[in-house]
This record gives C-alpha cells, structure tokens and sequence, in this order.
C-alpha cells in the first residue's frame, strides 16, 4: 500500500489551485478536465430528480441501463439493457472489473496514472508494452506477443488487456488495422479486454473509432462515461458494457460494485438517463465541444512542433505528448535530464504546469511530458460558453493569450534563457513506480 500515492493528475491540479489562491500566475496545461460549463438542460434533469434519495439499484435504473443501450446501439454495437452497469464515475467500473478478473495487467506504456495503481490496488503485476509509433492507447502488436512470453518466464500471469481508444496521454487514437491486430493476439494468449472509450465522443473524426467490443464482443468490457464529452467530471458518472456469455464476471462486478458504492446516487442517474438518450440539445453541445478540443488542441500542437518538439497530432480530445529529445543538449546544461526534471523546470521558471511522462509509465529519463489545454477555454462559464460558441476561438483574447504565452515559454526553454534548473521538484514527490516494461 506504501506503493499507493496521490494519484497525480489530482495532486497537481489541487497544488496548482493552490498555488494560484496564494497569487502566482500559472498556465495550468496539466490536468485532464473538460473545462466547460454543464449543460443547462442536464442540470435542469439533475435538478428535478434531487428528490431521488432512496437507494437504487447496483446496476443503475432501468431507465438509465436503456439509455446506455440505446447509446451503444447507435455507436454500431447492439446492447441489451442487462449488459449495463453504471457507477460513480468510469473509473470505480474500470476498478471493478480488474478486481473480477484474476491473473495480470497487460498495459500501454505510456498510459493514464490509474491503470498501474488499480493494478497494484487489485493485487496484479503490471506488464508494460510499448505503444506503437502511429498512436498510443494500444500495445505494439510487433512486441505484445513476446511480451506475455517473456512475463509469463517471469512469473507473471497475463489476462487483463486495457486499452485507451481514443488515447490519454498522447490524444491519438489507434486505428482499426492496430485494434484488428492486438485483438487477435487478445484471442490467441486469452487475455479480457477493457477498453476505455471514454473519449469516444471527443474524437474528432467519429466515424473513425475502432472498439475491440466489435471484433471480440464475448471478451471485452467498455467503460465510458459523461465526465469528458459532456464535461460532467465532479458529477462522477460513469458506464460499463459487459460481454455477452460472461455471467460470472457481470456477476462479480455488480457484487464489487454493491460492496463499494451501492448505486449510483439518484439525481446522477437521472442525468445519466436525460443525456444518454441524447436529445438534440446534448448532441449539439457534443459536437460543439469536440470542434473547440480540435481546435486549441492542434493549435497547441503547433507551438510544440515550433519550438522543436516531436508530437504525434492530437485526433481527439485535449491532450498532446510532446517529447523534447531534440532540446536535451540544451537542457542537460541546466541539470534538466528527466522528464520528471523538465516539468519542474517549466512550472518553476516559465510558469507552466504540465505533468511528466515517468508519471504515465514511461521512462523516466525520457524528456516527454503530458499537456491538456482543456482549462485554455476561460476563467468563467461566460468566457467558457463564448469560446464553445465561436466559430474562431484562437481569436479570442484568453485563449491567443494563452497560447502566445506558451509559445514565448517554449522559445525561451529552447534557448536557456532562463534561469538555472528547478528547485521545488514537485513531480518528484508525485512520482509513481514505474511498471516493468517488456
């Protein structure tokens, strides 16, 4: 348990609200939130069920379970409402199901700071794969099969496969040639697969999204929820498909989930139901959403390539994984050799809040750090709503200033014109261990 620390992501964003209430100005590029106010018809359904105080049913209303159906059904993959659970947030149900199924974690690397830590939660050993060059969120079908060999030698047992479909870190996402091929070595070495979509609806060329669930239904779990694409995070309101011919492991999760948080609260499963079944309203605050993400991010993604990153291009959401290989000379002059080091350095002397990659798995003398420029939108709800509505947000004064900030950040990390290497190493003390890697 000593192993089990503040999940990063949390830890930086509560420092740097700190940070900010004590009056230090910080570009705050670290923490994966939408960054848009709630829906007014969404708060309107939460509000009318406030009443709901009774406890309600593990796998959530059968209102809500239809809702969830209907919303995979239209994504191309058939549901039945008794294949749907819903919980607290994606995350408890990602957590549930690697507590159902026993044996090891095969994981992307780099991959979202929770995976490893539910691992180490559910008693499992990680096994650590490569993304590959094309996107992350998927192991490298060249190196996953003698990955499992190699850890099998060491003594591990691999059967869980989580993949990210679209991706955090790195906002690409595989596409169906990388999911046809990892799922096929799935089948071969037995693995379950849980994968987590829950940016599904923020990938910016929809049509494009490649489920396993509709290659190998019978072994794979989708988690998703509300927190991104209807930017509902502190709302915690997440969903599961579960595969048909697997009562035992839908019966383990609901007996997890009824053991941990019950049901999930009333009003939220009210919004759930009122959102999922997707009224024009929600659709076109969907869509909406997913033009501003692809617009900051890809102009984001500009000033990186600009100051002499290497960066895969964002395809959804809001997150960009820039590696500085290329500015290491210059780095290593100020101390500055980690990727734990490089986010210090620029939150210490250029203002700017990021996370390190050693966070997310990789190795941590790697220069790459994660960047989400989702709280790039505006300071309020006006300026947030405005910058959904624009159909230019990059003119906008908040967000050109952001970026401009940014880039002179950027240039001026490139030419050492600041000062000497970080002195608070933050992410040090955030720092999780790394998984083996295969």
């Amino acid at each position: 348990m000593s192993l089990i620390l503040h999940s990063a992501t949390l830890a930086m964003n509560e420092m740097i609200a700190a940070r900010r209430a004590a009056g230090q100005d910080v570009l705050h590029l670290g923490f994966g939130e939408a960054g848009l106010p709630v829906l007014g018809e969404v708060a309107q359904a939460l509000a009318a069920a406030a009443g709901r105080n009774a406890y309600g049913p593990v796998v959530g209303s059968a209102r809500a379970r239809e809702a969830v159906a209907g919303y995979f059904a239209r994504r191309g993959l058939p549901t039945r409402p008794d294949q749907v659970m819903l919980g607290p947030g994606s995350k408890s149900l990602l957590f549930a199901a690697l507590a159902a199924v026993p044996g090891d974690l095969v994981l992307p690397v780099p991959s979202w700071v929770s995976y490893a830590a539910q691992a180490a939660l559910s008693g499992k050993q990680v096994i650590g794969v490569p993304v590959p060059p094309e996107a992350g969120g998927v192991p490298d079908p060249d190196r996953l099969e003698q990955a499992l060999d190699a850890a099998r030698r060491a003594g591990a047992r691999p059967r869980v496969l989580i993949l990210t479909l679209p991706d955090n870190p790195t906002g690409t996402a595989a596409g169906a040639d990388l999911v046809e091929r990892v799922c096929a070595i799935a089948v071969r070495n037995d693995l379950v697969i849980v994968s987590d979509e829950i940016y599904r609806d923020l990938l910016y060329s929809p049509d494009r999204h490649a489920s396993p669930a509709a290659l190998v239904p019978e072994r794979t779990i989708v988690t998703g929820g509300l927190s991104k694409s209807l930017a509902l995070g502190g709302w915690r309101i997440g969903f599961a498909r579960l595969p048909d011919g697997r009562d035992p492991l839908a019966a383990a999760m609901i007996g997890i989930a009824s053991e941990i948080w019950s049901s999930l609260p009333g009003p939220m499963d009210a919004a759930a139901a009122f959102s999922l079944e997707e009224p024009p309203e929600v659709l076109r605050r969907v869509e909406a959403s997913r033009r501003l993400h692809a617009a900051v991010s890809r102009a984001a993604h500009a000033v990186f390539i600009a100051s002499g990153a290497d960066c895969r291009p964002p395809a959804a959401a809001f997150y960009l994984y820039p590696d500085f290989e290329a500015l290491r000379p210059v780095l290593a002059e100020r101390g500055v050799e980690t990727s734990l080091a490089l986010a210090d350095h620029l939150l210490e002397e250029h203002g700017v809040a990021v996370l390190a990659g050693a966070h997310f798995g990789d190795h941590p003398g790697l220069l790459r750090v994660r960047v989400a420029t989702s709280l790039l939108y505006g300071d309020s709800d006006e300026q947030r709503s405005a910058a959904l509505a624009s159909a230019d947000p990059l003119e906008l004064p908040w967000i050109a200033a952001a970026l401009t900030r940014l880039r002179d950040a950027l240039a001026a990390l490139a030419d050492g014109s600041a000062a000497n290497s970080s002195r608070s190493r933050v992410w040090q003390q955030l720092a999780s261990p790394m998984p083996p890697v295969y």
